[in-house]
């Protein structure tokens, strides 16, 4: 039955007053202190200690879409979906490393005042008024959206009911700044890491108990024999499963550039670094990485029990929507399993990354809004006090627009994880381009970086629609198309989107040397960022655990290859 418990609840609300009880206390000490307000608000400027920058970038990217539809993907594909979470580790260190040190060097707080700083007002303005739309009509939409529906078919309350509560859940954390973001995600990364494990130890073993053996151990050992295919990191051009994960392109192409993109550019995510000083940032962010490694146990392990129980004939119902197979329900129909307590306890785990990446993002959309068009569009003089009240309605009035556009989007329609990866795709090879020419090539211009924004999207589309237009069956023995079949029953040689992803790329970075190298024999001047090798310098606790972290990926990779 679909419904919890009154012991579910009392776990619940044990959850919620912890976090929303230490967010006020955080806020209320926040008030007395003579930080300037508005970059308090926005940043928590020199406030946030190593471990709280490492859970908020972890309770920020971890939501509705990995628990929902990343073990959907483990039922489908298995541990292969992975990738996206030890290569991210392997992305974050390349941005503690290289990214963090140039931002906090030139004093960037925004994504957009890099662009502007680096480039010019117009590119950076189109960026900012980009990243807002985008943040606001998919991102909060997707995590509202999604997470109610997994929170309603796990609780039985009426969707919009759960879909409201978030928002207002996650908007008393927002206002009041980044430093109560910050402290708060401690709290829920542990409500989200021990519901998590929790869920994962009940979902293995339960397979061990149908084998006829016991322990987390057995129960693992028996996936492995009776799912050996779904252990696999690296698949071949005949797996059905290659169109989302082109084999070598997820160590060596498409990947990078999707992690790179999301960990380093993203005002979302880099936001909880940029108010600190250079080893506190770059510890939070090894600690981020060391727990990033540790999410694929609880977001995709039960995703593969779900699929071997499932080929014993468990969930038939279940796992079905209108005569057809979901695998996005996997996570959901595991929950509902749970003993009472413990389902209120995962129950608190799931409704913590929703609540944590919706704050996230709404104090990012807060962020940009405010000190990137309104502070410089609308209202240049504006106070301390002015600044921090517009972010706070700005926080307001995404999350009420992001309520009123989610039931229109469609979004339980298109798919889960994979499908916000591929979307997101269409834009981040332009945009990475800009950021890391823009950093280590001091003559890239600001007409380079405008190809990069419009013509980077451009491209983007143009790859997914050439199908229809060339037959790219030539490209198949290498690994760079493969045949999709439709659902119309037409089928075609398509490009898998990593692979669109390395390709738009790499032209965006030619064009942009051409583009700029004519620029520069024009007389073009460029704005140059400060940059010296003393910068990327590492101290040696990062560095052995950078090396640690490196080893633990070389093995899991050749383990599970």
């Amino acid at each position: 039955m679909n419904a919890l418990k009154t012991p579910d609840y009392l776990v619940f609300l044990v959850y919620f007053f912890i976090v929303a009880g230490y967010g006020y206390m955080v806020y209320y000490k926040k008030k007395k202190g003579t930080v300037s307000a508005s970059h308090d608000y926005f940043l928590a400027e020199g406030s946030l200690t190593w471990w709280a920058i490492g859970a908020s970038l972890i309770a920020s990217n971890i939501s509705a879409e990995q628990f929902i539809g990343m073990s959907g993907n483990g039922f489908q594909m298995g541990l292969a979906i992975s990738t996206y979470e030890w290569m991210a580790g392997a992305s974050l260190l390349v941005v503690a490393i290289f990214f963090i040190p140039v931002y906090l060097k030139n004093k960037i707080y925004t994504m957009p005042q890099f662009l502007s700083q680096r480039y010019n007002s117009t590119v950076a303005m189109i960026m900012a008024v980009f990243w807002l739309l985008l943040y606001v009509v998919v991102n909060l939409t997707s995590i509202l959206y999604l997470g109610a529906l997994a929170i309603s078919s796990i609780s039985g309350i009426n969707l919009y009911v759960c879909m409201y509560g978030l928002a207002i859940f996650a908007i008393v954390i927002t206002l009041g700044g980044m430093k109560v973001i910050g402290y708060t995600d401690v709290i829920q990364v542990f409500f989200l890491v021990l519901g998590g494990l929790v869920t994962t130890y009940i979902a293995l073993t339960m397979v061990a108990d149908h084998y006829h053996t016991s322990g987390v151990v057995n129960g693992f050992k028996k996936m492995m024999e009776k799912s050996d295919d779904h252990f696999h990191m690296i698949f071949k051009t005949d797996n059905a499963n290659y169109p989302s994960l082109p084999g070598l392109t997820v160590l060596i192409g498409g990947m990078w550039i999707g992690n790179l993109n999301y960990w380093g550019c993203n005002q979302y995510i880099t936001q909880r670094a940029l108010g600190a000083d250079l080893k506190t940032a770059r510890t939070g962010i090894l600690f981020a990485t060391f727990l990033k490694l540790l999410m694929p146990i609880i977001v995709v392990l039960p995703g593969i029990a779900t699929y071997v129980l499932y080929q014993e004939g468990y969930f038939q119902k279940e796992m079905m929507l209108n005569g057809e197979l979901m695998p996005d329900k996997a996570y959901p129909v595991l929950l509902n399993l749970l003993p009472t307590g413990l389902k209120g306890l995962a129950f608190a785990a799931l409704t913590a990354a929703i609540v944590a990446s919706l704050a996230g993002k709404a104090n990012s959309i807060s962020t940009i809004f405010t000190l990137d068009i309104y502070k410089k569009k609308l209202n240049a003089n504006a106070s301390e006090s002015q600044l921090v009240k517009t972010g706070k309605i700005a926080v307001l009035v995404a999350m009420l627009i992001a309520c009123l556009l989610s039931p229109f989007m469609g979004i339980d329609k298109k798919g889960g994880f994979e499908f916000i990866q591929e979307y997101t795709g269409f834009v981040s090879p332009g945009i990475f381009a800009m950021f890391i020419l823009g950093f280590f090539w001091k003559k890239t211009s600001s007409n380079a970086a405008l190809f990069a924004t419009v013509g980077g999207f451009a491209l983007s589309i143009f790859f997914k629609f050439i199908p229809s237009l060339i037959d790219l069956s030539f490209l198949q023995p290498y690994g760079f198309t493969t045949l999709i079949k439709h659902t119309d029953g037409s089928s075609l040689y398509e490009i898998p989107f990593m692979d669109r992803m390395g390709f738009v790329f790499i032209i965006c970075v030619i064009v942009m040397y051409i583009i700029s190298k004519i620029d520069y024999r024009r007389g073009i001047k460029t704005n140059g960022l400060e940059v010296d090798r003393s910068m990327f310098k590492l101290n040696n606790t990062f560095a052995v655990g950078a090396l640690l972290i490196a080893g633990i990926l070389v093995a899991l990779y050749s383990f599970f290859w």
